[in-house]
């Protein structure tokens, strides 16, 4: 199995990078090397596919996107790092579930790292600190490939949270890794998250081909 690519996209806007991400899916074959895409966006509320509108309370001059990943209404904003895993889901014997675990875990290792005791809810996808969520995942699986994917709160403006129901959820209160003794800016996360996440698609690829997989997070 080839090492994904990351590629860093700086602040990019959020249609174009979706525009980019499906024109990828579509285009790509059994030869295609897989890519993770590091990206901040300017700000941006996105609904998922079966969203329900309503959950937009007040966006103000933030647009609002449709777009069709799974999942509920987020925002998006500069000082949050987004990872767009495109893989191809059969190269790492990864289910839909599995790969929400693997980002998840990810997160979670580097969050222990840092002193921060973190977690996934299996009824809400996502990482959550003490009962605040910090990072959200959306996917969208297509010929086999996902796309879309994690957001993770860095060192943003929360306030546009208030105008929504995060992830559907009319209490769920927001947390980033700057207010939390962790990461201070996207730049050194866009770096740090890497190890972690290649950590957890070897792991899941070697578990299911019946090989022992050490529980260590890279150093």
């Amino acid at each position: 199995m080839s090492t994904p690519v990351f590629k860093d996209l700086g602040l990019a806007d959020y249609q174009s990078v979706w525009d980019a991400m499906r024109t990828f899916t579509d285009q790509r074959d059994a030869n295609t090397a897989d890519e993770i895409w590091l990206v901040e966006h300017p700000p941006v509320f996105t609904l998922g596919m079966n969203a329900n509108p309503d959950h937009v309370l007040s966006p103000g001059d933030i647009p609002v996107v449709q777009i069709d990943r799974g999942g509920q209404v987020t925002y998006h904003g500069p000082g949050q790092l987004v990872v767009y895993p495109l893989l191809a889901l059969k190269r790492y014997k990864l289910g839909v579930r599995d790969l929400i675990c693997a980002l998840e875990t990810a997160v979670i290792d580097l969050l222990a790292r840092d002193g921060i005791e973190a977690r996934g809810r299996r009824e809400a996808p996502g990482v959550y600190v003490a009962g605040e969520k910090i990072a959200s995942i959306g996917l969208r699986i297509r010929r086999g490939c996902s796309y879309h994917g994690m957001a993770i709160n860095v060192a943003m403006e929360t306030e546009p949270f208030q105008r929504i129901n995060p992830c559907g959820f009319t209490d769920l209160k927001i947390t980033q890794t700057s207010a939390l003794g962790g990461a201070k800016d996207v730049t050194s996360l866009k770096q740090d998250i890497q190890p972690y996440l290649l950590e957890q698609l070897c792991a899941a690829k070697l578990s299911r081909s019946g090989v022992p997989t050490s529980s260590h997070a890279p150093s």
